[in-house]
């Protein structure tokens, strides 16, 4: 068994007791990187230099900040995420040679808790996709089986995760791109209350859907990481201005008297009878734990799709609108003038994808339009949003599965987006009502792991870990790793 293994907390431990180093930490994240990556090809960007420069400075101050479970562990960033002075493309042609001069919020944040940043993950393309196969850079493997896709948009940091290389990962979750990779990769992933974590610094998708969240091997570490990363910033206006509990003392393994809420709209048409079935057997460990669980419904969610592409589309088309070849980035080499500058640099450096949902948000945007889409489409979000509060009244957590199947294999979805945006169903509708959710491993099928999704009120990621937790600790789904 590697160290890297290993919980966050046992790692402390061992460095505290300088019977490792840090520098030990990255030299076997980096050897992992090399025996690995190769084929699960999840680092877009390697910081090796640097990585190894600051395990050495690390090391003279082992056992100085003992209280910082954090400290010296390796980490990949989703390459959406500004790194100062490391390469940030979001997988685009657009931003291949962009260093960024300064740190998003969260990165100064874990790096005042000394993590070390190893590099750089892959991700569809401005976090636009359900699978890693829009990304312009190269198409990550599922660790578990190298035929089938890591999920997406944060295919790259669920995989790296999965593959053993880091300890954990950063992602971002725009309508399910940490939960659904995480549940094909057999990971934990959340995505917190939108305004939980900072979002100056992540390159905007949809700025009123978008946020960040740790992807871990167990719930306790994705605990610790969001800890690190949580609270307001005076730098986004977004961020909301509540306390950050302790999450870590929610991990206490007792759900006695819990009430779970169960959509039927979640279990039924279009779900995997062995998903299906792997919830239905995730329900009766929770309730060996004294926790109950009722049908209920979310009548509206049927509509989250819909809703879910019009709104982000059309943020998608004002955000990146700043990507003209004038400031930075990517410019076309043969213009005659301005018009035509703009109009090169951006059908060269998008992909189709990114293309697609730019003209589908442009067109939702556009006079005479206007109402019947966009508008229309922020009604419905606001009667998703309803749906959960009302559920929320009577019950403490919603449960389902993350995904209506396992991993899909590489090309069989490409050529048909509508399937390949149905495969974001079950995890939209949290983006849209801004609820915090999480993923854990509840099973497999075929060798494939599958996802239990958790979902909890506004900021209250407190019960969705102990609920998370409690079940992790229970099963052995967790445990058991892909034998690249």
């Amino acid at each position: 068994m590697s160290l890297l293994d290993s919980s966050m907390a046992d790692i402390h431990e061992l460095l505290h007791k300088k019977e490792i180093s840090v520098s030990d930490l990255v030299d076997l994240s980096f050897q992992r990187i090399q025996q690995v990556d190769d084929k699960v090809e999840a680092f877009l960007t390697l910081d090796e230099e640097n990585a190894r420069h600051k395990a050495k400075k690390l090391d003279d101050i082992i056992g100085e900040g003992n209280g910082n479970v954090l400290f010296g562990i390796p980490a990949g960033i989703k390459d959406n995420i500004v790194t100062k002075g490391l390469r940030t493309t979001c997988a685009s042609k657009i931003l291949e040679n962009f260093d960024p001069i300064y740190n998003a919020t969260i990165m100064d944040k874990l790096e005042s808790q000394n993590i070390i940043t190893v590099g750089k993950l892959n991700m569809d393309e401005f976090a636009m996709g359900s699978s890693t196969e829009n990304s312009g850079m190269k198409q990550t493997k599922n660790p578990w089986n190298l035929d089938a896709v890591p999920g997406g948009s944060s295919g790259g940091s669920a995989a790296a995760v999965a593959a053993g290389e880091v300890l954990f990962s950063l992602g971002s979750d725009t309508g399910g791109s940490i939960r659904q990779p995480a549940a094909f990769c057999g990971v934990v992933g959340l995505k917190p209350t939108y305004g939980r974590v900072s979002r100056f610094g992540l390159v905007a998708f949809a700025s009123s859907l978008d946020q960040i969240g740790p992807i871990t091997r167990t719930v306790e570490d994705n605990a610790y990481v969001l800890q690190a990363i949580a609270g307001v910033d005076p730098m986004d206006s977004t961020s909301a201005n509540v306390d950050v509990p302790n999450f870590l003392s929610s991990l206490t393994g007792d759900i006695k008297g819990l009430k779970i809420g169960v959509p039927k709209e979640y279990i039924g048409e279009g779900v995997n009878e062995e998903v299906r079935q792997s919830i239905l057997d995730a329900l009766k460990v929770l309730e060996g734990l004294g926790a109950t669980w009722e049908e209920v419904s979310l009548p509206h969610s049927k509509y989250a799709v819909a809703t879910y592409y019009l709104l982000s589309s059309s943020e998608a088309s004002a955000n990146l609108a700043r990507f003209d070849g004038v400031r930075y980035g990517y410019r076309t080499q043969n213009a005659e003038n301005l018009i035509e500058l703009y109009k090169k640099t951006r059908a060269e450096g998008f992909g189709e994808e990114v293309k697609r949902r730019i003209m589908l948000g442009t067109f939702a945007l556009s006079s005479g339009y206007y109402d019947a889409y966009y508008k229309k489409a922020q009604k419905v979000r606001t009667l998703i949003k309803k749906d959960f509060e009302d559920v929320f009244e009577k019950y403490d957590v919603i449960i389902g599965p993350t995904t209506p199947t396992p991993a899909f294999k590489m090309g069989e979805k490409t050529h048909d987006p509508l399937t390949m945006y149905a495969n974001d169903i079950l995890t939209i509708p949290v983006n849209l009502a801004g609820v915090p959710g999480i993923s854990v491993p509840c099973g497999f099928s075929n060798g494939l792991p599958l996802g239990l999704q958790i979902i909890g009120r506004h900021f209250d990621e407190s019960t969705v870990y102990r609920v998370a937790h409690a079940f992790e600790q229970a099963t052995t789904y967790h445990q058991q790793k892909p034998s690249l």
